[in-house]
C-alpha cells in the first residue's frame, strides 16, 4: 500500500517526483489549503517543474492550462501563497499544500475560490477570522468598537476580563447550565485571542504548544 509523504526541496526531490503517478498530460491536481484555518483556497494543476519552483522557491506555482505555461499565484496581483508544506497522497496522483496567503485568493477579490459567506468553511476556521477583526481594532478610535476601548485599556484590563470570564465559565458549568456555559466560554475565547493579540501573539502559536505537547 502506498503512503502520502511530503515533498522537500533537495537532492531526494528528482526520486520523489519519478515515484508520483503521472497522468497522460503530465498534470497533477493540486489542492491549496489554509495552513491556520483549514479552508480550502483553490485547486490548479502542476507539473514537475511546477513543483519544483513550489517546494524550491517557497510561493505555490501551477502549469496554468490557458497560458500553457508555469504561473506563481500571486505574480500579478501580489497575493502569493506562501508554502508551508506540500504533500503527496497516498495514491501519488494528487498534492495538497498548506500555505499562508498574503491577501485574497480567488480572482474576483474573495479569501476562496468557493466565496459561498464561509457556509462551506470549517466550524473552527472562525476564530482566524475573528483573529483578523481583532487585529484590525488594535489601533483603532477606541470610540469605534468595545475591543478597541479593551486594547486602549491595556493589558491589564484585558488579564482582569480573561479572569472574570474564566471564572464564569466554570461557575456556570457547576451549576449545569448549558447555555449559560456556551455564552461565557464564548466570551472566555474572544477575550483569551485578545489577550493574545495584546503580547504580538496568535492561537496558531498556542496551538503548536498542544502539539509539541500532544507528540510527547
Amino acid at each position: 500500500m502506498s503512503a502520502s509523504f511530503t515533498l522537500v526541496c533537495g537532492p531526494e526531490l528528482n526520486g520523489q517526483l519519478d515515484s508520483l503517478k503521472w497522468p497522460d498530460d503530465g498534470l497533477l491536481p493540486l489542492i491549496v489549503q489554509h495552513a491556520v484555518s483549514g479552508k480550502v483556497l483553490m485547486q490548479g494543476f502542476a507539473n514537475a517543474d511546477a513543483i519544483r519552483e513550489t517546494v524550491c522557491k517557497g510561493n505555490v506555482t501551477f502549469f496554468s492550462r490557458s497560458k500553457q505555461r508555469l504561473w506563481t499565484k500571486g505574480e500579478s496581483s501580489g497575493h502569493f501563497l506562501k508554502l508551508q508544506s506540500l504533500a503527496v497522497d497516498c495514491d501519488s496522483d494528487s498534492l495538497l499544500a498548506l500555505a499562508l496567503p498574503d491577501g485574497p485568493t480567488c480572482h474576483v477579490g474573495t479569501e476562496t475560490c468557493w466565496h459561498d459567506d464561509n457556509t462551506n468553511a470549517p466550524a473552527l476556521s472562525f476564530l482566524t477570522d475573528l483573529e483578523a477583526v481583532i487585529a484590525s481594532r488594535q489601533h483603532a478610535d477606541p470610540e469605534s468598537s468595545y475591543t478597541a476601548k479593551l486594547f486602549a485599556r491595556g493589558v491589564k484590563r484585558i488579564a482582569q476580563k480573561v479572569g472574570e470570564e474564566g471564572v464564569e465559565s466554570a461557575l456556570a458549568a457547576m451549576a449545569g447550565d448549558r447555555e449559560e456555559l456556551k455564552n461565557e466560554a464564548a466570551d472566555l475565547i474572544f477575550h483569551l485571542l485578545v489577550l493574545l493579540r495584546s503580547q504580538d501573539l496568535q492561537l496558531a502559536d498556542v496551538i503548536e504548544i498542544l502539539k509539541q505537547r500532544h507528540k510527547k
